[in-house]
């Protein structure tokens, strides 16, 4: 088997499972009980949300567990707007958002929003430049991902905090493709809301993370319940899962630098192979190390994906959100529609070694060799 799809989920290592089932079987207390085992719960629940918060760079009470990255953005994106109510209802995005925004977004348009959505350039980037211009008196909330999940582009979101830092317009970011894949912190950012998962770092699915920062005032919660994460979250708190995240926190924590430098290293090697493939195209200017997006143009991202399938080696045809649909992202780039049709999207995790990339190589070079193209 060769997988390099860890953009879509990543595989969960042993010592994770590990984790997560010592508190399954052993430390099932409810976080919330007063006797011994709900105790155990709330202290191993207070480690873990140091660990993870600590991977992000900011304080334990600035990080409240969620359900998944999607849950986070939507929290994050009413809250910001609830808080500058007053301020307007403008919201600048760009149009290359994952789904978790963009449905949001639809969605207050439909209520009364105004939203302007930034396109990208032909290498997939939206620049602080144009997030400046798109800047009106009224506009509440500016949303801008930190890494594209298909191209792998890495947008300026530090740029963009400078621009609003004395504007009321607060600043939301998606970083579920960008926690420890690219080097940032909650400070270097300087968002006010930071949306994390933990399924694509080797933690379960069904756990997220938002990060709160001191620009956002009163923050409201987005479902309603107990009292849970300081009132702002409720539910009872997915303890095994939360152990999980912060133990796939840890080990990547523990590789270091090595990790991002041998990525960074796959990527090249990827890139060489491939540019032996006739007619093949690289698409973006992704500075992410573990994704990489390219297109046979004419040939079916979906009959590449299934004929790889066959043989063992896991790919995605663009965002595993958004099967069988065509790329928002590829079309805001303004590619066209033989090349969007053929792109599919290769990404990379602690787990890859040369000989996935080797064997991807030679399946997409035999592909293109027997097939005519459809398009």
């Amino acid at each position: 088997m060769h997988y390099l799809d860890y953009a879509a989920t990543a595989p969960v290592p042993r010592a994770v499972a590990d984790a997560m089932t010592d508190v399954l079987t052993r430390g099932y207390g409810n976080p919330s009980s007063q006797h011994g085992l709900g105790r155990e719960a709330r202290a191993r629940l207070d480690r873990d949300r140091e660990t993870v918060a600590g991977a992000l760079g900011c304080r334990p009470e600035q990080l409240f567990f969620t359900s998944c990255g999607t849950e986070s953005d939507n929290w994050a994106i009413r809250a910001a707007l609830r808080q500058n109510r007053r301020v307007g209802k403008h919201i600048v995005a760009t149009a290359v958002e994952h789904s978790a925004v963009l449905q949001c977004l639809k969605a207050l348009e439909e209520e009364g929003y105004l939203v302007t959505r930034l396109k990208p350039d032909s290498r997939g980037q939206v620049t602080a430049a144009q997030v400046a211009e798109a800047l009106r008196e009224d506009t509440a909330l500016v949303t801008m991902m930190l890494v594209n999940n298909e191209t792998g582009v890495r947008f300026p979101v530090e740029e963009v905090a400078a621009l609003l830092k004395d504007r009321p317009a607060l600043l939301h970011t998606d970083a579920v493709q960008g926690f420890l894949e690219v080097p940032f912190t909650a400070k270097s950012l300087g968002a006010d809301y930071i949306s994390l998962s933990a399924h694509k770092i080797g933690g379960p699915k069904g756990i997220g993370g938002l990060y709160i920062g001191g620009r956002a005032k009163n923050a409201q919660p987005l479902l309603y319940g107990g009292g849970q994460e300081r009132g702002l979250r409720p539910g009872t708190e997915a303890t095994a899962q939360i152990a999980g995240f912060a133990r796939a926190v840890e080990l990547r924590l523990a590789a270091g630098e090595a990790l991002p430098r041998r990525l960074r290293e796959l990527n090249a090697y990827a890139r060489e192979k491939l540019s032996a493939i006739p007619g093949l195209q690289f698409i973006g200017d992704g500075q992410a190390p573990h994704i990489l997006c390219v297109s046979l143009p004419g040939y079916p991202s979906g009959n590449i994906v299934s004929e790889l399938d066959s043989q063992g080696i896991y790919i995605s045809a663009g965002s595993a959100c958004h099967k069988g649909k065509a790329s928002h992202v590829l079309t805001a780039m303004g590619l066209d529609k033989r090349a969007a049709a053929g792109a599919v999207r290769l990404s990379f995790g602690p787990e890859t070694t040369v000989s996935d990339i080797d064997a991807l190589c030679r399946a997409l070079a035999e592909h293109r060799s027997r097939r005519f193209p459809m398009l």
